[in-house]
Parts: C-alpha cells; structure tokens; sequence
C-alpha cells in the first residue's frame, strides 16, 4: 500500500456504496416489502463536511429505496448524484465524473463486495470498510480499520480532509445549509 499523503493528497471527490459500507450491511423487511437500513450518524456527518467543502459526492448503490435518497439528500449529496439500483457501477461512476469534470484518479471510492471492485480498481482511491468480502479487501489501496455502518466512512473522509487542510467546521455555512 502507498502512504497516505500519496493515496489522500489528491482526492477531490467521494463516491460510496451504501449496504456494507454506510451500513452494517443489516436490512430489515416487513411484509409489504418495505426495507429499512441503519446508517451512522458520524459517517454522515463526514459527508456534510465533504458537501459544505465542496467536494462532489456520489452514492452508487444497487438498493432501489427511495429513503436511500432521502437520507443522502439530508446529507448534502444532490439527488441527481444518488445512483440507486446501480447494476453497473462503473457505468454510473464514469456518469458521476464526466458531470464534474473529475479524472477518475480524483475520487475516493468505497466500496464491500464484488459489485464495487471494478470501480475500486479505476478510482484513485478505493477503500473498503474493515469487514469487506475479501476480494474486496484485496482490491483495496485503504482498508479501514472500521466496519461498514460503523464510522468507517467518517474515518477515511476525515483523514482526507485533515490531510488537505479542510476538516473545521463552519458553523455559519453548517446552518445555512442544514
């Protein structure tokens, strides 16, 4: 693995999967179909500081639910960013970038299971959250010491975002915003 200055320095973007990575991979359905997901508060509040800082956020996910949307909308990610029942990420992934004008190399993307890997493979950055599939974990230039749906987004976005010089808050733009 390369250093972190090396892996972190440069990222301008984040892309991430949401069943393992922003959750503990846990989905509860009740008879009409409907599913529920428990998301971390702090990996969340990673991604308002990457939102207010400006950096581009993306939300890849084969879940179809519109309260994947709504939860990510809460966060700052604009809804045309939010991918759901993704079944080519790469595909959604390249959509994600041309929109910003970011080279691949740009982005941090996170990603558990095989579904993610091609993406983790193009991206400048992929990480996987601790208790990743192992092919994911290969796959990966950062594995977080964390689990998915336990801080692990938060972990590395604000590592990037110290490393950068990016991590306070603005407590004005905080309410304007939330």
């Amino acid at each position: 693995m390369e250093n972190i200055e090396s892996l972190f320095g440069n990222i301008a973007a984040f892309a991430f999967d949401v069943d393992g990575v922003m959750t503990d991979g846990g989905i509860l359905a009740t008879p009409g179909g409907e599913l529920f997901r428990t998301f971390d508060s702090k990996d969340g509040f990673a991604i308002r500081m990457a939102s207010m800082k400006g950096y581009p956020v993306a939300i890849i996910t084969g879940g179809r639910s519109e309260s994947i949307r709504n939860r990510f909308l809460t966060c700052g990610v604009r809804a045309e960013d939010v991918y759901l029942g993704s079944r080519d990420k790469i595909e959604d992934f390249d959509d994600f970038c041309t929109r910003y004008g970011l080279e691949p190399e740009q982005v941090m993307y996170f990603g558990d299971d095989l579904p993610d890997i091609p993406v983790m493979m193009k991206c400048g950055c992929g990480v996987a959250p601790a208790d990743a599939v192992q092919e994911a974990i290969e796959a990966a230039d950062y594995v977080s010491p964390c689990a998915g749906g336990k801080h692990c987004v938060r972990e590395a976005v604000e590592k990037v975002m110290k490393l950068q010089g990016k991590w306070q808050l603005d407590i004005a733009l905080y309410k304007e915003k939330f």
